[in-house]
């Protein structure tokens, strides 16, 4: 725990100033966790369980432990993630999409959060169909394949963003809410029914979203909108709590230097929850090992000696 969190609890339990200054404080006056007065060593990161958010998570916790970090990955749901970056619970998340997805979100927690930038600029929401469903070309063809499709849509978490631009966009504007329910579970779940259907060539359709490594198991048609109830292309971003630059600046000059490309983020995600992988975090080890170049463009000069 941070000096940070470590002095809220000591405030709690009536503790004074003095002790606090103490509890916080090296022999050099610096405080404890810091290396040489620079950035805290240990951080907590957020993880909701979305593929690319499991894979650039897992880089990265992999990144900081041999850079000496200690880290903490705390899996939650999209609403937590937000809320316990906002109050300072969780240091670090990795995974909020913009403008579109987790707009009410920021909007919400704007004051409490500190954006750090964007990684990666080729984000999409989708409805999607399996290649053999050959009559359903646009999401205006949902509404006469309802009996085939069981008047479900297969949808993953009821608070992720995707969700909430299906029911509160797609939904209304093609006029499915007559014919169709959006059925919500989980990311998982919706790729489980999303295997079964395929394999026995049944007519689905679901909530997906690029960049994801179903494209890649998969034959699969994402839906025309030309409407463009879904959005379009987002990105990507990292936030930090309140004072996150200021206790994380090393940390902070990596991730605003982070970007990656499509090949970047589809060779990662395929090593990290491709198909039978069972160990993300080797997974991006490995996948580090195999891109140096990555390395020295984000670390910068502070890459080298790095071994995966």
């Amino acid at each position: 725990m941070d000096c940070r969190k470590r002095g809220t609890a000591l405030a709690a339990a009536g503790m004074s100033g003095v002790l606090l200054l103490s509890a916080c404080a090296g022999e050099n006056g610096m405080l404890d966790g810091r290396d040489g007065g620079g950035d805290l060593r240990d951080v907590s990161i957020a993880l909701i369980a979305w593929e690319e958010a499991i894979a650039v998570t897992h880089m990265w916790e992999a990144i900081l432990e041999e850079k000496g970090y200690n880290v903490e990955v705390t899996d939650v749901d999209v609403a937590p993630a937000f809320e316990g970056v906002a109050d300072g619970e969780l240091d670090l998340y990795l995974d909020m999409w913009l403008p579109v997805t987790h707009h009410e979100y920021m909007e919400a927690h704007r004051g409490s959060i500190e954006s750090l930038g964007s990684w990666y600029d080729n984000a999409t929401l989708t409805l999607t169909v399996p290649e053999y469903m050959e009559d359903v070309q646009s999401i205006d063809d949902l509404p006469g394949h309802a009996d085939d499709l069981d008047g479900t849509i297969v949808g993953i978490e009821p608070d992720a963003g995707l969700t909430q631009v299906t029911r509160d966009q797609a939904m209304p504007g093609y006029l499915l809410e007559e014919d169709f329910e959006l059925r919500t579970s989980s990311g998982s779940m919706m790729m489980t029914e999303l295997d079964e259907a395929v394999s026995a060539q049944e007519p689905i359709v679901v909530t997906l979203w690029r960049p994801h490594p179903a494209y890649a198991q998969y034959e699969l048609r994402d839906l025309e909108d030309p409407q463009g109830a879904m959005g379009g292309s987002e990105g990507l971003h990292s936030i930090g709590r309140a004072g996150f630059e200021e206790d994380y600046p090393e940390l902070t000059e990596w991730i605003r230097n982070w970007t990656m490309n499509d090949e970047e983020l589809a060779s990662l995600q395929a090593l990290t929850v491709g198909s039978g992988v069972t160990d993300p975090a080797e997974g991006a080890r490995q996948w580090l090992a195999q891109n140096p170049l990555f390395l020295d463009r984000t670390l910068m000069d502070d890459a080298e000696g790095l071994e995966f």
